[in-house]
């Protein structure tokens, strides 16, 4: 009778499609939420306070106009002192952090949290995206349902990334963009065909959910577009993805430049998004354009209804915007000020252009709409996800061409000219590669003065052969030795096959010094040196010890690192972790039930 049951239940990779399809659903339920959230607040602050106070009325009223978005950051203090770190700025990178190289496990007021304190932001005129925020509430779906399922951490990553998937797809109409953004920026491009399946299930359905509620609009208004002239055009936008790649690294680049410089203003913490929030608005008395997501100029630059100049100026304005807004504390995400820039960019690049080949070039509207792609994948190094999305949103076959080539070149471009995406960096000045997976994170954060046996036997250069056998006797498990000075500092290491030369004569043993045998150009390492760099010297050299002294320049021996060492101290890590992780899940478990 329970044979006969079994077969009727789904196998797992059905259970898992049936799951990523609930979770697609639920996206596409929480984008509703999400867009009503921020046009409401939209409403409430930024169109009611306009009104209110006067500001289109011009004049000396116009200067009230900063006070809407230090409003929003102003509702922004009691979220953030009730939930301290899960409110303030750009906060995409720790939830990489918490898929690729932690648990996946991710509390479900997440998606209130990010859906409140992102609506304010946005919704009072601050300079940020919701793309980024409604990845992570995806995602958050996706941790709750695994958590209540209670399945593996491999099994976690895909339920999140399919969350992450919906919800980009059902926010852009864009299913295909949707199922890329988690390919490639959430599971960092290491996936398996039963995973991708997911990623399909939920952003088809997220869109339908999305489609059925707001209809099949595109999220900006896409003009025609056609190539004028191929061999004019593609070395054209060849030319443009350089200009774009470059761009992307200095926009990276000033983006954590002006969050670090905020974290030095010796301000409170919960003071410095309404500052932040100030100088955004002064920004906006000259540009308005800057403020919020920016698609209302987005679809301007797309229509071509735009200065060339404008648009050069604001491709720095958004950007400084963008990074006052995150950098001081706001919450949202970089992905439309990326689009907007990009459009703003290759808008700009395309009036110059078109100026002065008007018969062979394109209007700026069509360099604008390939510049969104550009520059969205310079900045993420994610060019499927790019070149998807302008098709989806322009349903043009035609201009698959040139986002192709401009999403790849600019891509290369700036990582040839900066190594980390835009969220990349932190892992980067922490020593982390993120795309090396958990176990090597793990390597790299374990040090080798945590790991050494500090229990080591030294020789002294002067002593003679024979007091070296009688170490190597009473040895244990140990092949190699230091050797040191007079001083006390090490200047090389012996082994046994360095004596062997000497072994047959008692009277050479006796004469020669151990410092006349032992090699003095070794690998040294030092306490802060991370066991994975240790590990891959081991495999390099092919050997199975090396010196731990205090500093190369003052290299007082410490210890010796065994190759089992780093073994014993990952496992031991591993251990740690997994029994932390366990215990968390089954608390926020029992909190939530």
């Amino acid at each position: 009778m329970l044979t006969r049951v079994k077969a009727f239940l789904p196998g797992e990779r059905a259970r898992m499609i049936l799951i990523a399809a609930f979770i697609g659903v639920m996206s596409g339920l929480a984008i509703i939420v999400f867009r009503e959230a921020v046009d409401l607040i939209h409403e409430l602050i930024f169109v009611w306070g306009y009104e209110a106070l006067g500001i289109g009325q011009g004049g000396w009223r116009k200067l009230l106009l900063p006070l809407l978005p230090m409003l929003g950051a102003t509702l922004l203090i009691p979220l953030s002192l009730a939930f301290p770190g899960e409110v303030n700025g750009y906060g995409f990178t720790n939830f990489l952090r918490r898929v690729n190289l932690e648990n996946g496990v991710i509390r479900a007021r997440t998606i209130f949290i990010k859906i409140i304190s992102t609506a304010l932001t946005i919704g009072s005129g601050n300079s940020a995206g919701v793309e980024g925020p409604i990845a992570q509430i995806g995602g958050a779906l996706g941790s709750q349902v695994g958590q209540r399922f209670r399945v593996s951490g491999k099994r976690m990553k895909v339920y999140i990334a399919a969350g992450c998937a919906g919800g980009i797809a059902g926010i852009f109409n864009a299913p295909l963009a949707g199922m890329f953004f988690a390919a490639e920026i959430v599971l960092l491009g290491t996936y398996e065909i039963s995973s991708f399946a997911a990623l399909v299930i939920a952003s088809a359905l997220s869109t339908v959910v999305s489609r059925a509620y707001y209809g099949e609009i595109p999220a900006f208004p896409i003009p025609d577009y056609s190539i004028v002239n191929p061999f004019v055009e593609l070395p054209l936008y060849t030319v443009m993805a350089v200009v774009v790649g470059a761009t992307a690294v200095l926009h990276i680049r000033f983006f954590y430049l002006i969050r670090d410089q905020f974290q030095r203003i010796p301000l409170h913490p919960q003071i410095k998004p309404i500052f932040g929030a100030l100088l955004v608005g002064c920004i906006a008395l000259f540009f308005p354009q800057v403020m919020g997501n920016g698609y209302d100029y987005i679809a301007k630059a797309l229509a071509g209804d735009t200065l060339v100049w404008r648009m050069m100026l604001l491709v720095f304005l958004k950007s400084l915007a963008t990074a006052i807004t995150l950098g001081s504390g706001g919450a949202g995400g970089v992905f439309a000020p990326a689009l907007f820039i990009g459009a703003v960019l290759g808008g700009a690049f395309g009036g110059i252009v078109h100026h002065f080949l008007p018969g062979y070039t394109a209007t700026a509207g069509a360099y604008a709409t390939v510049g969104i792609g550009a520059f969205l994948a310079a900045t993420t190094h994610a060019p499927l996800t790019a070149i998807f999305l302008l098709f989806e949103m322009t349903g043009n076959y035609m201009i698959i061409i040139p986002v192709m080539l401009t999403a790849v070149l600019g891509t290369v471009t700036s990582s040839w000219l900066y190594g980390d995406s835009m969220d990349t960096v932190d892992f980067t000045r922490e020593g982390i590669d993120i795309h090396e997976g958990r176990e090597v994170a793990i390597m790299k954060s374990i040090r080798v003065g945590k790991a050494i046996t500090e229990d080591v036997d030294f020789i002294s250069e002067n002593a003679n052969i024979n007091h070296l056998l009688e170490l190597f006797r009473f040895a244990r498990n140990s092949f190699y030795f230091p050797v040191i000075n007079a001083h006390g500092m090490m200047v090389g290491v012996v082994s046994m096959q360095d004596v062997k030369t000497v072994l047959h004569s008692e009277e050479e043993r006796v004469c020669h010094l151990v410092g006349s045998i032992c090699t003095r150009d070794v690998i040294m390492l030092t306490p802060d040196t991370n066991c994975y760099e240790a590990m891959k010297l081991f495999d390099i050299k092919g050997i199975d010890e090396i010196p731990v002294v205090e500093t190369l320049e003052e290299p007082w021996v410490l210890g010796m690192l065994k190759r089992q060492d780093v073994i014993a101290a990952y496992n031991h890590e591993m251990l740690k972790r997994g029994i932390n992780e366990r215990a968390e899940s089954i608390r926020m478990i029992c909190s939530a039930s």
